[in-house]
């Protein structure tokens, strides 16, 4: 909105060109994300406070969750008014892609606000239906998937890291393999959403690395130097990420240990949504993998505890499901937990950054 408004006059002040550059756009709306969280986030958390919308904790959880109990949670919310704030802001609006990654973020959101509101209401954590949840995720998923392979021009060949001549062609098919990359990213940051901060690290992590891709993947001549798929437009997804990251960031100094505010499904399931399709836009969705590897792990925890659980009749490979609560379990503190878990995110994020050479 600032680009459409002010950059035309930079015939008359020469000074409003700055504002044609990605890269100043992405730098000013990380920081009025940032801005936005940081102030508003006391006036919301009083707010939820008022509303009593606090946190039920479930009583197979770690004994030491309970003193969480009544702490005020549906803080997405503050994340999802941050990031579309400014990405409304600083991005060009014409652009067909910064409109479908909010679409999604924003749909998946909604999802999660409903479950969020359901079990304050309910006071138990059963909240949204799950097949009807599922079904929510599908369709916003699948909705977002048909856009982006509408998108003209956009290619539905897939990059595999490490290797640059593998590229298929998944055609039609792109859009169920879209919407899994979608539906799967969003359930495994909610499954990593368990302690103060330790999902919003990640993300804020994870967000940071897609912004180097999607700058990457958006100019034409850094992506031929680098041999990486052009995606005219996508560039504009950097000030989305760097927005991303910004709220997330805001987010994290109410959300750090001992945490004033929860993001609850409103934030967890929107966010991994929005990284899913960042990750299809810039043609990294393979890399996901790599830079979301800490929700990868974490969500195979929980798969390989139940259906080890089922197969064995009743024994288990970690002492709680997901991976987090093993180690807690097992004497480690919980920001020792954390803090440990985001040198993982950070790590994989660097060998994601590798394969731009590395191919």
């Amino acid at each position: 909105m600032i680009y459409h408004f002010l950059y035309p006059f930079y015939t008359t002040i020469s000074a409003f060109n700055v504002f044609r550059y990605i890269t100043f756009r992405t730098i000013y709306g990380g920081l009025t994300a940032l801005l936005i969280c940081f102030l508003l986030g006391p006036w919301i958390i009083r707010k939820l406070q008022e509303m009593q919308v606090g946190q039920f904790i479930r009583e197979e959880g770690p004994a030491d969750h309970l003193k969480k109990a009544g702490t005020p949670t549906m803080g997405g919310s503050l994340i999802l008014f941050s990031v579309t704030v400014s990405t409304l802001l600083w991005t060009q609006l014409t652009n067909a892609y910064v409109w479908i990654v909010l679409f999604c973020t924003l749909g998946f959101g909604l999802i999660g606000f409903i479950d969020d509101y359901l079990k304050q209401v309910k006071k138990h954590n059963l909240g949204f239906c799950a097949q009807s949840k599922f079904t929510s995720q599908v369709l916003v998923a699948f909705i977002t998937a048909v856009f982006v392979y509408l998108v003209p021009d956009f290619s539905t060949t897939v990059t595999v890291p490490f290797f640059k001549h593998i590229q298929p062609d998944l055609g039609w098919a792109y859009i169920p393999f879209a919407m899994l990359v979608i539906v799967g990213t969003s359930n495994a940051v909610n499954l990593t959403d368990g302690l103060d901060g330790l999902a919003i690290g990640p993300v804020i992590i994870a967000a940071g690395t897609y912004m180097l891709f999607a700058y990457v993947a958006g100019h034409v001549k850094i992506a031929e130097y680098l041999q990486v798929q052009y995606v005219a437009g996508s560039g504009e997804i950097t000030i989305f990420c760097a927005a991303l990251a910004g709220a997330g960031m805001g987010f994290l100094w109410f959300n750090a240990y001992p945490a004033q505010i929860f993001m609850g499904d409103t934030g967890s399931l929107s966010l991994g949504a929005a990284l899913g399709t960042v990750a299809l836009i810039t043609k990294q969705e393979f890399l996901l993998v790599i830079v979301g590897g800490l929700f990868v792990i974490e969500a195979l925890s929980v798969i390989f505890q139940v259906g080890f659980f089922k197969m064995t009749h009743g024994r288990r490979i970690f002492k709680m499901a997901p991976l987090h609560h093993h180690f807690e379990l097992k004497g480690w503190k919980e920001p020792k937990v954390c803090v440990r878990f985001w040198i993982i995110a950070i790590t994989l994020a660097l060998i994601a950054l590798s394969t731009l050479k590395l191919r």
